[in-house]
């Protein structure tokens, strides 16, 4: 890990030319770097979400995090600003993708950038992840158990989204997914389906999946946190972002 950095809150160029907000950690060193898109979970733009963005920061790599949930709750508290979005459904996929691209090419602007950008998302921004790197030209994806990239959401679901089945053969990048065999969104047979798609696409991916684990099993402050399982799932994904965008 490194040294000092520096974590703000700015501005930047989302789906349709928006402007929206977005949390950026930057290591001070001085060096060149890959970065990361942290994609939020449903819950929104909150304290872990910024916490784990600091965390790549701290690890050597450009990070931003856009709020998602900027035009329908600006400068609201992160629990409102989620109901009010759960309550329409979610954020449409196609300006996911417009606020996904705005911030890696907000990454790539900055002068200690080496060009390489990932994505990672938890749980809705698991698929979102995956979604990203269907659509725009990143480095590497990360998916921590991304409910409904395959299997559709039960009757009454507050998301409404669709499977991402068909588009499977268009990731333009290597995809790691982690997930935890006791989660139901995904179900450890989605994630076999998934994992299926993708090696009949010929895609690269890895997958890991976690025995006493279900869903946010890296969220530190719920009762569904597995230390053993986020530990090794924090070791994965530095592992793998070295080796795609450069230690």
């Amino acid at each position: 890990m490194i040294g000092d950095l520096r974590a703000e809150t700015v501005r930047i160029q989302g789906a349709s030319g928006d402007e929206i907000e977005a949390y950026l950690a930057a290591p001070l060193d001085g060096g060149t770097r890959g970065g990361v898109v942290v994609i939020h979970h449903m819950p929104g733009y909150d304290e872990g979400t910024l916490e784990m963005t600091r965390r790549f920061a701290t690890h050597g790599y450009l990070a931003i995090c856009p709020n998602l949930y900027s035009r329908e709750a600006p400068g609201v508290d992160p629990d409102d600003a989620a109901a009010a979005v759960r309550a329409a459904g979610g954020v449409p996929d196609e300006r996911l993708v417009g606020d996904v691209e705005g911030a890696a090419t907000y990454l790539r602007s900055l002068p200690g950038s080496n060009g390489k950008v990932a994505s990672i998302g938890h749980c809705s921004g698991g698929r979102q992840s995956v979604l990203a790197a269907l659509s725009l030209d990143l480095d590497a994806a990360v998916d921590c158990y991304g409910a409904f990239v395959t299997g559709t959401p039960p009757e009454g679901y507050p998301l409404q989204v669709h499977p991402l089945t068909d588009r499977l053969a268009e990731l333009r990048c290597p995809l790691l997914g982690l997930f935890g065999v006791e989660d139901k969104y995904p179900s450890p047979e989605q994630v076999a389906e998934l994992d299926r798609l993708l090696t009949d696409a010929g895609k690269a991916h890895e997958f890991h999946s976690y025995e006493g684990a279900g869903h946010a099993f890296f969220a530190t402050d719920r009762p569904s946190y597995r230390p053993e399982a986020a530990k090794d799932g924090w070791q994965r994904i530095f592992g793998f972002f070295d080796q795609h965008l450069g230690a």
